[in-house]
């Protein structure tokens, strides 16, 4: 399957949010580094504890931060909440290519929650690596690919790199 053949219906972005959690995201924004961003953040998850747009928020919020364990949280709760989404495995380890060709002939809107499922699993991996979890983020990267075989994720690049320190520290 080709992750960026087709029409893009809804990005997570486009879906629509509480005002108030809009609100908390974009004032966090601008005190990003002041303690009122977390809180902001915080207030933002519990009016919206399943928006996609929280989720990538908070999980920049701790990336930025350097917060490695923080912010894998969230990517394995964004991982969660599209596996639902999807009808698909609530572990990624399960995940099956029969699953992801049922959803290539389903509706549009389906395929874009796909992708951004894997963009948070190759997040994840590239979470466990910098943790230092290399095995980890080996197989989930190894997981993309199988989907991706054209690797319009740029996940072989990574791989590679991820494969290379283990290999370093072994």
């Amino acid at each position: 399957m080709d992750l960026l053949d087709f029409d893009v219906s809804q990005l997570y972005f486009d879906e629509p949010i509480h005002p108030e959690a809009q609100q908390c995201i974009e004032q966090a924004a601008q005190t990003y580094g002041q303690t009122q961003a977390k809180t902001q953040l915080t207030r933002a998850y519990f009016l919206e504890p399943q928006h996609p747009l929280v989720l990538v928020a908070l999980y920049r919020y701790f990336y930025y931060q350097h917060r490695y364990l923080d912010s894998l949280l969230v990517a394995e709760r964004v991982l969660n909440l599209f596996a639902q989404r999807l009808t698909l495995s609530e572990q990624w380890q399960d995940l099956t290519e029969e699953q992801i060709t049922q959803l290539d002939n389903a509706e549009k809107n389906r395929l874009t929650w796909l992708r951004f499922y894997l963009f948070a699993l190759k997040g994840a991996a590239y979470l466990e690596g910098r943790l230092g979890r290399y095995d980890n983020a080996i197989l989930r990267l190894k997981k993309v690919l199988l989907f991706d075989r054209n690797d319009r994720l740029g996940v072989k690049s990574l791989l590679t790199v991820l494969q290379n320190k283990r290999d370093e520290e072994v």
